[in-house]
């Protein structure tokens, strides 16, 4: 007897979006919903057809292909009804002679490659990371005749800077940024006039203004890691995962929040961390440079010098061991990362950012020669400041971060508070730096011998 694979969604949001009428349905604005299953099977009632085409986008092609992405997740799915899979182009064929493509939108014009084209059935894996633009030059590309009325099924996590934010604002709570009770899955009508979105609760009032035009009906689904019963049944550890995000990310991925922001006293607050009055023995230890090197006059405002000495003892408990923070020349910047390596010690590994450029890796290259005899790493800075800061605000969130007491405490303190709408944000670079480069130092020669790495 041959055994016959059923594929159907979990009861609840998954199945609402997989029903939804509407000519574009949104889903998701939380992390572990089972966003990407759902629109990957949304297409599968479609196969039978010969006719029929859909489109899978990302923003671009790494996503697509990374490990447990979409082209993973439907190689899983799309051999149980005959699937295909044409690696060369990231096609998947059926049967019947359906195809379900997968592509990506790199920039703003790679959306006119599509000029000419037909699809029934297009889909946006993560729409945050699209442009209004693309989105709705591709609703142009929304039709066919292979018998299936044109639609777009879309999926989302929260953003409260993107266009989809102001997209779907009507299904969001306005006071606590989450989903409205009660809106989840109802249908509104759209037109577009000139750029601009109008909206109603039924068609016949767009009709009666645009004659000429149809309004498309929209949707947001929502849905969280517990509508995935699935995944939190084969990953208990994922929700404690979500949980030891820092806030914003956290009330973002966990709690569906699409109006946090990035704000000062979000990543950091002094009432999170203890103050000790000395750190014990053993510990692994660091000091990271965030260096600026122009002198303050009365002229100008610029950025600070900053070194944070950070170190981790044998349970990955953190110590914040001193600070250091002045505006100074080039020369006297040099000098001082001197000094502190000598005082300091062999057995701390110091840090050092190379800003991009070759005169960046030139003086990174030069200050390595200066500290010869040390454990050294020079590396490029990569992401955001804020997405950099991230993985320590988190740290310092849990308790898990204490401070020595120290003459420079208050002004750590309060930089850090005000991260990331304070005027200058060196010391959340250095303290980001430091908590990497420690999370790194496993992979580094042993304390005392010299190790230079310049990324």
């Amino acid at each position: 007897m041959i055994e016959t694979e059923i594929i159907q969604p979990q009861p609840g949001p998954q199945s609402a979006f997989l029903s939804s009428p509407a000519d574009i349905a949104l889903y998701g604005g939380a992390a572990g919903g089972g966003k990407t299953w759902a629109l990957l099977a949304e297409p599968l009632r479609h196969v039978a057809s010969g006719e029929f085409r859909a489109v899978i986008f990302r923003r671009n092609a790494v996503q697509v292909r990374i490990p447990g992405g979409l082209w993973d997740e439907a190689a899983k799915m799309y051999p149980a009804l005959g699937g295909v899979p044409q690696n060369q182009n990231l096609e998947w064929r059926f049967p019947s002679g359906a195809r379900i493509k997968f592509a990506h939108l790199e920039h703003d014009d790679t959306a006119l490659n599509w000029q000419g084209s037909q699809a029934p059935l297009i889909c946006f894996d993560e729409l945050t990371h699209f442009t209004e633009k693309q989105f709705f030059y591709l609703l142009s590309r929304n039709r066919g005749l292979c018998g299936v009325k044109p639609y777009v099924r879309a999926t989302c996590n929260p953003d409260a800077d993107s266009w989809v934010a102001r997209f779907i604002a009507w299904w969001i709570d306005r006071d606590s940024g989450r989903p409205a009770p009660g809106r989840s899955g109802q249908l509104r009508w759209m037109s577009r006039r000139d750029d601009r979105l109008l909206w109603a609760d039924q068609p016949e009032d767009l009709e009666k203004q645009f004659q000429d035009s149809r309004p498309k009906s929209i949707t947001f689904i929502a849905s969280s890691l517990f509508d995935n019963r699935i995944l939190m049944e084969a990953d208990p550890g994922y929700l404690a995962n979500l949980k030891a995000l820092p806030r914003v990310e956290r009330e973002r991925l966990l709690d569906g929040n699409w109006k946090i922001r990035p704000a000062a006293g979000l990543f950091f607050r002094q009432s999170w961390c203890r103050v000790a009055e000395a750190a014990p023995a053993g510990l692994v230890t660091v000091r990271y440079w965030d260096l600026a090197a122009t002198e303050k006059t009365p002229a100008n405002d610029p950025d600070f010098t900053v070194s944070v000495k950070m170190g981790r003892d044998p349970e990955g408990r953190l110590y914040i061991l001193h600070c250091e923070s002045f505006r100074r020349s080039p020369h006297q910047v040099k000098e001082a990362i001197r000094n502190l390596a000598e005082q300091d010690g062999p057995a701390v590994i110091i840090g050092l950012p190379r800003d991009p450029g070759q005169a960046g890796k030139a003086q990174a290259r030069d200050l390595a020669a200066m500290l010869a005899g040390r454990s050294v790493r020079i590396r490029a800075e990569s992401g955001d400041k804020v997405t950099r800061f991230n993985p320590f605000s988190a740290q310092c969130e849990a308790g898990n971060v204490t401070f020595v007491r120290g003459p420079w405490n208050d002004e750590l303190f309060e930089q850090l508070e005000a991260f990331p709408e304070a005027a200058h944000d060196d010391h959340a670079d250095a303290c980001s730096g430091a908590y990497t480069l420690l999370a790194e130092s496993r992979r580094l020669s042993g304390a005392g011998s010299q190790y230079v790495s310049v990324l």
